[in-house]
This record gives C-alpha cells, sequence and structure tokens, in this order.
C-alpha cells in the first residue's frame, strides 16, 4: 500500500470527523438551541455558575468555538458582562474535552466502528428521506453526526496504522517540544478544530508512533490554535468583542506557556505519581489538567483580568458617529447630535439598500459613513444599522428625561419617528433580499429586466431623498416632500399595471409572479418609509402634520 494512500486515508478521516462535529452540533442547536442561550444567559449570575454552565454547553454542542461565538454575540448585545463572558470561556475550555474522553475510552479500547457503520447507515438514510424541517430528521442528524465521528476515527486510526509501516516516526520523538507545540498549532488552525488535532494525536499514540511527551506538546499548540476562530470573529466587531477575544487568546497561552515550562515533571507526575499507565487516557488526563490548572490560576484574577481588557481597544463601543459625544443632559448641543445622527441612520439605510441593488450614488459617497461599514457583507450592514437605530434610541430616551419645553420636546418627537422609519426601510429591504437576489440571478429576461428597473428607480428615489436631507432647512421642502411621495405613489401603481401585461403573465409561473408581487410591495414599503422619515427631518412639527393630512397619504 502506498504511503500517498495512506496519507489520503488519514486526511479522509479528518474530513469525516469534523463532517460528523458538524452534524451533531447542527442537530443539537436545532432541537435545543433556544434553550443553550437561555441556559447560558441564566448561568452568568456568578463566575462558578458560568464556568459550570460554559462546560456544560461545550460538552453537549462538543464545540467550544460555537460557545465562544454565542459569548461574543452576548456581549455585543450587552446581555453579559466581561467577567460572566470570560468565566463561561474557561468552562468552555473545559467542556471540550469531554468530547475526547470519550473518544479515548471507547473509539480505541472497542470495535465501535460494529455500531458506528449501522447507525451511519440508517440514520442517513433517515436524514435524506425526512422532512427537512422536521425534528425526526434533526435526530437523525444528530446520530448520523455522532456515528460519523467514529467512522472518522477508524479511517484516521488505520491510515496511521499504515503510515508507521511505511516509514519511521521514532525519529520524530528526537524532536525538541517546541516543534510538536508548533505542529499543533499549525493542525488546529488549519482544521479549526481542537478536538480533530487530539484525535490525530491519540491515533498516533495508539500505534506507538510518538511518545506522551510529544503528543502533550501537541495538545498544548491545539489550545493555542483554537484561539484563531474566536481571533477572526471579532476582528471587525466592537471593542467589547475583541476584549473578550483576547482574554480567551491570553488565557489559552498563559495556560500554555506554564505547562510548557513545567511539560516534563507534569508527564512524570501523570504516569509515575498518578499512575496512569494507558497513554491514550493519560493524554486527555493531561488537557482536562490543563484547563482545571487554568481555571485555578485565573478564577481569583477574574475581577482585575476584565478590567484590564476594559481598557483595551479603546474606541467607540457602538456604531454612533455624533451622539456618543455629547452628553444627554446637555440639551441643546445632544438634540443638535441626536439630529446629525439620524440623518447618519438614513444615510447608512440608502448606503445598504443601493448595495442590494448593486447601485451607487456621486451625492452619497460624500456622506460620511461609520467606521468598517463599506467593508461589511450585506447582511452585517443590517446588523450594524440595527446597532445604530438602537443606539439612537437609547439615548433618545436618556435626553427625553431631561427635556420640559414643549417645542424640544415635539422635535424630539420627531427624530424618534424619523429613526424608527428609517429602521422599518431598512427591515423591507432585508426581507426583500431574498427575492432580490433571485431576480438579479434569474435566467428570465422579463425577471432580471424587473430587477434592473427596480434599482434604476432606487436610485432615482435616493438622489431625490439625499437631495432633500442635505439642503435642510428650505423653504420648498413641504412641495419637494409631496413631490417624492406622489411619484412613488404613480411609480408603484405602474408597476402592479405592468404586472398585468398578458405577455408577462403568460411567461412567469404562479410562484415567479408571486415573488415580483410581493417584491414589488416590499419596495414600495421601503420608499413610503424612507418618505415618512425624511419628513420629520426636514419639515417642521406642524408641516409634518399638514403631510399626513394630504388626500391619499396612507401610514
Amino acid at each position: 500500500m502506498s504511503l500517498s494512500y495512506d496519507i489520503w486515508k488519514m486526511l479522509t478521516g479528518i474530513v469525516i470527523f469534523l463532517l460528523g462535529a458538524n452534524f451533531l452540533e447542527e442537530g443539537v442547536r436545532f432541537l435545543a438551541g433556544r434553550s443553550f442561550k437561555l441556559f447560558l444567559k441564566k448561568q452568568t449570575s456568578n463566575k462558578i455558575k458560568a464556568i459550570g454552565g460554559g462546560a456544560l454547553v461545550t460538552a453537549v454542542l462538543q464545540s467550544s468555538s460555537v460557545v465562544n461565538l454565542m459569548v461574543l454575540a452576548f456581549v455585543g448585545a450587552g446581555v453579559i458582562q466581561m467577567e460572566s463572558a470570560l468565566a463561561v470561556m474557561f468552562g468552555a475550555n473545559l467542556g471540550t474535552t469531554i468530547s475526547n474522553w470519550v473518544v479515548a475510552t471507547l473509539g480505541f479500547n472497542f470495535n465501535i466502528e460494529v455500531i458506528a457503520y449501522p447507525i451511519t447507515a440508517v440514520a442517513g438514510f433517515v436524514m435524506l428521506m425526512s422532512n427537512k424541517e422536521g425534528r425526526l430528521h434533526q435526530w437523525s442528524r444528530l446520530l448520523f453526526g455522532f456515528a460519523f465521528l467514529f467512522v472518522g476515527l477508524n479511517f484516521i486510526k488505520t491510515g496511521m496504522q499504515d503510515l508507521i509501516r511505511e516509514i519511521d516516526l521514532g525519529q520524530l520523538n528526537e524532536q525538541p517540544a517546541i516543534v510538536f507545540l508548533l505542529i499543533g498549532l499549525l493542525i488546529t488552525a488549519l482544521v479549526q478544530s481542537s478536538s480533530a488535532t487530539v484525535v490525530i494525536v491519540l491515533s498516533a499514540l495508539y500505534v506507538n508512533a510518538i511518545s506522551l511527551y510529544a503528543a502533550t506538546a501537541v495538545v498544548l499548540g491545539a489550545e493555542i490554535g483554537t484561539t484563531l476562530k474566536l481571533a477572526l470573529a471579532s476582528a471587525k466587531g466592537s471593542a467589547l468583542k475583541k476584549r473578550v477575544a483576547l482574554g480567551n487568546i491570553l488565557f489559552n497561552i498563559t495556560n500554555v506557556l506554564v505547562l510548557f515550562i513545567v511539560l516534563a515533571p507534569v508527564n512524570r507526575l501523570i504516569t509515575d505519581i498518578i499512575g496512569i499507565k494507558d497513554n491514550l487516557i493519560a493524554l486527555v488526563f493531561f488537557q482536562t489538567l490543563l484547563n482545571i490548572a487554568g481555571i485555578i490560576l485565573f478564577y481569583p484574577l477574574l475581577g482585575p483580568f476584565a478590567r484590564f481588557l476594559e481598557k483595551c481597544f479603546s474606541g467607540n463601543e457602538n456604531e454612533t458617529i455624533f451622539i456618543h459625544k455629547v452628553k444627554a443632559t446637555d440639551t441643546d448641543p445632544a438634540m443638535v447630535a441626536l439630529e446629525k445622527e439620524a440623518a447618519s441612520l438614513l444615510h447608512h439605510t440608502i448606503a445598504f439598500t443601493l448595495e442590494a441593488f448593486n447601485k451607487k450614488t456621486n451625492t452619497l459617497q460624500q456622506v460620511a459613513l461609520g467606521r468598517d461599514f463599506a467593508s461589511k457583507k450585506i447582511m452585517e450592514k443590517y446588523e450594524y444599522i440595527k446597532h445604530l437605530h438602537g443606539g439612537i434610541y437609547n439615548y433618545a430616551a436618556s435626553l427625553q428625561r431631561n427635556v420640559t419645553d414643549k417645542e424640544t420636546t415635539d422635535r424630539l418627537h420627531q427624530l424618534i419617528d424619523a429613526s424608527r422609519n428609517t429602521m422599518y426601510a431598512a427591515k423591507n429591504i432585508k426581507d426583500a433580499w431574498p427575492d432580490i437576489e433571485q431576480l438579479s440571478k434569474s435566467s428570465k429576461d422579463q425577471k432580471y429586466n424587473y430587477y434592473l428597473h427596480t434599482g434604476e428607480r432606487i436610485a432615482d428615489f435616493f438622489e431625490k431623498i439625499i437631495a432633500l436631507v442635505n439642503t435642510r432647512p428650505s423653504p420648498g421642502n413641504f412641495e419637494k416632500m409631496t413631490a417624492v411621495y406622489r411619484s412613488i405613489q404613480e411609480s408603484y401603481r405602474s408597476m402592479l399595471t405592468e404586472l398585468r401585461r398578458e405577455d408577462l403573465q403568460e411567461t412567469l409561473d404562479e410562484i415567479e409572479f408571486s415573488t415580483i408581487i410581493n417584491f414589488n410591495r416590499e419596495i414600495y414599503t421601503c420608499e413610503k418609509s424612507i418618505v415618512f422619515a425624511v419628513k420629520d427631518l426636514v419639515l417642521t412639527e406642524q408641516e409634518s402634520a399638514r403631510f399626513d393630512e394630504l388626500p391619499g397619504f396612507i401610514r
């Protein structure tokens, strides 16, 4: 059997193992996804519960990365504080060792594939034949993933056995420990799973390809490599998310450095003093010991560690451009900042909508948008807008407590309404996004041309809107707003008339026709929401009330 065949067999096993972990994770998250999130949120009332909650959820999900990404989302939304987030992550690192205990005790000491293959076949068949939205499909997906873990393990194990018949890996043991640490880091960075790295090392240990000492060094490298996914996930996030990711990285690196310095004595402690002679059990014991030692080391320092992290990555904690610079208690400058922020929210929503149609306007290019907004993906832009709107709402609520005169109160209510309607418009485009993608990629000229025509209409509409916002206040804005509103009403009616064409109805089936109808309605509602937002931005309170009373004006 050739060397290349053995290597490909091992790589196939790694891929099967990772697929199994993915199927298992998705099945569990579907069956109890919300329960996990609620459980984690409840467990953050104290540090001990947070560590235990992180360990338990990770043990079930079999992925510390998933739990850590959940924590990032919680921190970004302000649901949990830095200290609690770190505690959950410490527990998650411990929880990820559970799967390795299962693999070490069952995967090598029993002929587990005798059970794994039938489960894979039956669960896979049920998964293919069942309704994808049903619980039967997800349960079969979960079982398929669990069995696939051991199918992959069998490929890795037998591939490793065949490999050592071809080449002598014993010379590797002569390399210094730092080399094995770097190997573990590299493998984990590539496969993005410390569990997969440990499975590879367990297979090498099982066939005596490497020593326990070398294997423990690889595990240390895997502990660092597993932080890469979290670092990448937080790279373009808020300062809060970057701090949490940094905390996880520092925790893992500190643990690794401390254990690396005493690696030889720790190995002797496990094998000679504690008396664990089975190398597979000794390795997973070492990994568990590593994470428990880290928790013991960092637990008393959680408070100072969290305060240290809060000083890192200085800058905005949110996406606002103006209001974070002015205290809500300074009423007059705060009102000016809020008005600018409401206009900024509108500009971001316009940019988001234009990108959905692959359009640009020269006018918008002169407007300052938030940090990193342009580099974000389309749905990341929508999340950015949601956070921006939330910041505006919270600021306006604080400002409202300090406002006493009627004129300022009325203007404040206008700005709140303007921001709310702008958010409605962004939500319309988010909901229409699947239809936009379908129309923009359609092979039917009627559908594709409808997408192009709508994009031109949107771009022209926003040119007028931006001009109105940039020239406020202006005596002629009421008439201009009325003209813009009439134009979108007329445009909507003309689009409906166009859809009644007999040749168009003959070339589109019922689903395609319904898609275009719903798409057209979403775009019209978006434009109408933008008009509502802009009239509160550029018109006085009296003019806004008059505008609401125009014939044919439908809220």
